[in-house]
């Protein structure tokens, strides 16, 4: 029984890694993909390697222009920047595989030549038939080798008949194929358990198994990260490359990110796109560094950067066990992420809520008070108009405060106001003074007046953020 290596596995395991994502354009990348390109952009940059960017485009139908801009744009805007791919071409692309066409047909020339591809000719409905009878009768389904030993006046006939063939590749029987999988170890598959399978389809079109093998062998990819979902395909691209004698990249098949009812992320089960979540205003860094996290173990705790990340990244601390997303712990990143922000990227970040032309004093007063206390930048709008608006209405709560509190209260806080301006300290000074109260009971109804909340952001900042004779004047009310 032949046995077959991945030679891969004989590279140095301290060289520069050559990494890629190679994402289809056919929907918005979702947090899956982002964490599969994660993965593979830590491992080529923890090692002074490479990472690939390439653009897997076959199926025509289903690929699109505007998809592939979005995925380039949100990639970009992660912070992920490839080495080699897409506005960074060199010798070894085209990195869009619907302009490898001529590199494809080259090498199945070079399979056909050697007769380890045959056409087949069945049909959708004749593969359905023999799966589901291959079914019950307890068998895998795979290929019945229909077409395998057609002689040459059989295809003749069955091409005269308008038939247009896909290309099969002939697994060899009675062999085993061997490969380290650097997550999940040593795995062994017989290949009488594989069957024949597509390289090329009826309408001309590399198969994935096809394109995918030779542009990362002929890319110089040393090492792929990707999903579980695509552990049976190794096999196949394995047999593919040692054919034509291309050397095989390391594969590690990383367990799958699950949605909380435990189904797979994908884009065709709805999954939230990353472009939802940065509508919503969720923050690069949250995003990246709970990734980071799901389903790859760490001693690093807090907000990292990509290269903090790559410094902690190790392959063999990747699980096995699928990776549960929870957006709560996505939101605990979040508020980190908020919390780390820059008065600049602040301003950035909230400039669809803010208001025009704000004096530069107030727009920093409002950020301190508010950034501990948002977590994307709707959620700040309502302190927006509570800041910079009318004065507010109270709720049940400040409207018991105030009631309590009487007009002498306001009357001291409105004296202390125009004395000092905008002052917290001062105004419950001269409150404190005039009424003799502490605590709760001197500071809950100044929230409350120039509010209308008992909760919110901490009070002396928010101050700050109004203007002095709106800050009187609400409190002048209750006076």
């Amino acid at each position: 029984m032949a046995i077959l290596e991945s030679t891969a596995g004989s590279r140095a395991a301290d060289a520069p890694a050559i990494t890629r994502f190679a994402p289809s354009p056919t929907g918005d990348v979702h947090l899956g993909n982002v964490r599969t390109a994660l993965f593979n952009l830590l491992l080529a940059r923890r090692s002074g390697g490479r990472f690939l960017l390439r653009i897997e485009d076959t199926d025509t139908e289903r690929s699109r222009d505007d998809y592939r801009e979005r995925q380039l744009e949100d990639l970009r805007w992660l912070g992920f920047e490839w080495d080699a791919g897409p506005g960074r071409e060199d010798e070894r692309g085209p990195y869009r595989q619907s302009q490898r066409t001529p590199l494809y047909e080259r090498y199945f020339g070079e399979l056909a030549a050697a007769g380890a591809v045959y056409p087949c000719f069945c049909s959708a409905l004749e593969l359905e038939v023999s799966r589901k009878a291959q079914l019950a009768s307890g068998r895998p389904p795979r290929y019945a080798g229909t077409c395998r030993d057609l002689s040459p006046a059989q295809q003749a006939s069955r091409r005269a008949q308008g038939i247009a063939p896909a290309l099969r590749f002939r697994v060899p029987p009675g062999e085993r194929v061997d490969f380290v999988d650097l997550v999940r170890g040593p795995q062994s598959v017989l290949t009488d358990d594989i069957g024949d399978f597509i390289v090329r389809r009826a309408d001309g079109a590399a198969a994935f198994f096809f394109s995918n093998a030779v542009d990362d062998a002929c890319m110089g990819v040393t090492h792929v990260l990707r999903g579980e979902d695509h552990l049976a395909n190794t096999p196949r691209q394995l047999l593919i490359l040692r054919q034509l004698a291309l050397v095989p990249p390391r594969y590690g098949h990383v367990s799958l990110l699950l949605d909380p009812a435990g189904a797979p992320l994908s884009k065709r089960q709805g999954a939230v796109s990353l472009r939802d979540y940065r509508a919503q205003g969720y923050l690069a860094a949250a995003i990246v560094n709970y990734l980071f996290r799901l389903g790859h173990s760490s001693a690093e705790h807090g907000l990292l950067s990509l290269e903090e990340m790559a410094r902690a990244f190790a392959p063999e601390h990747l699980g096995r066990a699928p990776a549960h997303f929870d957006e709560q712990q996505l939101h605990m990143w979040q508020k980190e992420a908020v919390r780390r922000l820059t008065p600049d990227e602040a301003r950035r970040w909230l400039s669809g809520v803010l208001p025009a032309r704000l004096d530069e004093p107030l727009l920093a007063a409002f950020l301190e008070a508010v950034l501990p206390n948002v977590e994307r930048p709707l959620d700040a709008k309502p302190w927006v108009d509570v800041v910079f608006g009318e004065p507010p209405e109270l709720d049940a709560a400040a409207r018991g405060f105030v009631g309590e509190a009487g007009r002498g209260y306001f009357a001291a806080a409105v004296s202390g106001a125009e004395a000092s301006g905008n002052d917290l300290k001062a105004i419950a000074g001269a409150i404190r003074a005039a009424t003799g109260r502490k605590g709760a009971a001197l500071y809950m109804p100044l929230r409350a007046a120039l509010t209308g909340r008992a909760e919110g952001p901490e009070l002396a900042p928010l101050l700050k953020a109004m203007l002095p004779a709106s800050v009187r004047a609400r409190l002048a009310r209750f006076a």
